[in-house]
């Protein structure tokens, strides 16, 4: 308490107060909060309270951060609140050498901080002695799926056979759920919602949520399909590759009245500024690429579709607030999948309002999963091909399979084998 004081935690915020003690009683959490929320205090003081002291030579807590810069900052928060000398820290990442991570894990450690990927490569060649974990925390878990690492994070899990589990994360979405409801145990789920105090004056906002980009222009289609034909429409993507597919994908049913900012190739229809496409009658509708790094003049602009969410919430906000002498209706969309719900959430906390969420409209075609198809596809062959085999035939044992070159000193599979 004495060390909480010093730091300046006079009193605990409201995440702070709803885990800690279902921390402290070993339960399993989900909590779900805002950037700034008070998140890592609360899992690293959760933790400094169960472990108390140092004694083990194996860690007995795991924690897993998206990065190196969280591993660092992660570590010294713990340094900042920890007053027992006798709780040592390891952080794992990528970029020293790795002989030196396995000398201070065989020095003995109660705490490692690490990324999972460098974390799974330690565990892999048995520097990281898993047998002991009391406790795994996950932290900006959102971070970790959209970086891909789920396989090491839940290798990680697997391979501990019983501790509590820690989630915390700006939000939770599909992917992230898949990733850690194999290893809970029956957690309670803590939601946090902290908006600005001020609403901001912005345009109409609304939200389409997607699995996959191919989904996305499937929808940027038929929104482009079904818009007022007086509004004139900007669109904007990350990249000004995603802008040429953009483009290439919903010219075939607009015929000429789609164009890109600054196009890629010289068959794209563009233009060379917004007030040039301002100008033109018959193009009511601009793709735009993020990465130019531009700012638009977005006056006179009717319709503001976002197919990828910008990374920076300044740019979003920036484009959204409405101009004092800007008389006109101004709708804006955004198209997000589950790993931009975060960038969501963030705009929603600095506008100080939530973004409704439309129905996907009727008629849309949601891209499929081509992986399950083949996999079905090729189950019903094989148990085709089995009624056709009939119940006489039989599988040739292995040693009568001519699958191996014993011409050479070993038995070598041969993989290359001609097909006469």
């Amino acid at each position: 308490m004495r060390s909480v004081t010093a730091a300046g935690y006079f009193t605990p915020k409201e995440i702070q107060s709803k885990t800690l003690s279902r921390i402290i009683g070993g339960q399993d959490i989900i909590a779900v909060a805002p950037e700034g929320s008070g998140k890592t205090t609360a899992y690293i003081l959760g933790v400094l309270m169960r472990l108390k002291f140092g004694f083990e030579e194996a860690p007995r807590a795991l924690i897993l951060v998206p990065d190196k810069e969280k591993v660092l900052e992660v570590i010294d928060k713990f340094n900042l609140l920890n007053q027992n000398t006798s709780i040592r820290i390891v952080g794992l990442y990528s970029e020293p050498s790795m002989q030196s991570q396995l000398d201070a894990l065989a020095d003995g450690t109660d705490i490692v901080v690490a990324t999972p990927d460098r974390a799974r490569a330690i565990y892999l060649k048995l520097g990281l002695n898993l047998n002991k974990i009391m406790m795994l925390v996950i932290d900006d878990a959102a971070e970790i799926v959209r970086n891909g690492a789920q396989l090491p994070v839940a290798e990680l899990a697997n391979s501990i056979i019983k501790c509590q589990h820690l989630v915390f994360t700006e939000v939770i979405h599909g992917k992230l759920q898949q990733m850690i409801d194999p290893f809970l145990n029956m957690p309670a789920l803590i939601e946090i919602e902290e908006l600005s105090g001020s609403k901001a004056e912005i345009h109409e906002q609304s939200l389409y949520h997607v699995s996959d980009f191919k989904t996305k222009l499937n929808l940027l289609a038929l929104l482009l399909k079904n818009a007022s034909p007086a509004d004139k429409a900007v669109v904007f993507v990350s990249t000004r590759l995603n802008a040429e597919r953009a483009y290439n994908y919903v010219r075939l049913g607009l015929k000429n009245e789609v164009a890109v900012l600054n196009p890629m190739t010289f068959e794209s229809k563009g233009f060379s500024s917004i007030e040039e496409f301002k100008e033109q009658q018959q193009v009511r509708f601009l793709i735009v690429a993020d990465e130019l790094g531009f700012k638009y003049d977005l006056d006179d602009i009717s319709l503001l579709i976002h197919v990828e969410v910008p990374a920076d919430t300044d740019i979003f906000v920036h484009r959204m607030i409405k101009d004092l002498n800007d008389s006109g209706n101004v709708q804006s969309i955004s198209i997000a999948t589950d790993l931009e719900l975060a960038s969501i959430k963030k705009i929603e906390q600095t506008i100080g309002q939530k973004i409704t969420v439309n129905e996907l409209p009727e008629g849309l075609k949601v891209a499929e999963v081509h992986r399950d198809k083949k996999t079905t596809k090729g189950d019903k062959a094989s148990k085709d091909e089995e009624l056709l085999r009939g119940t006489a035939f039989h599988e040739k044992k292995a040693s009568n399979k001519k699958d191996y070159n014993y011409s050479a000193g070993t038995k070598a599979k041969m993989n290359k084998k001609k097909k006469h």
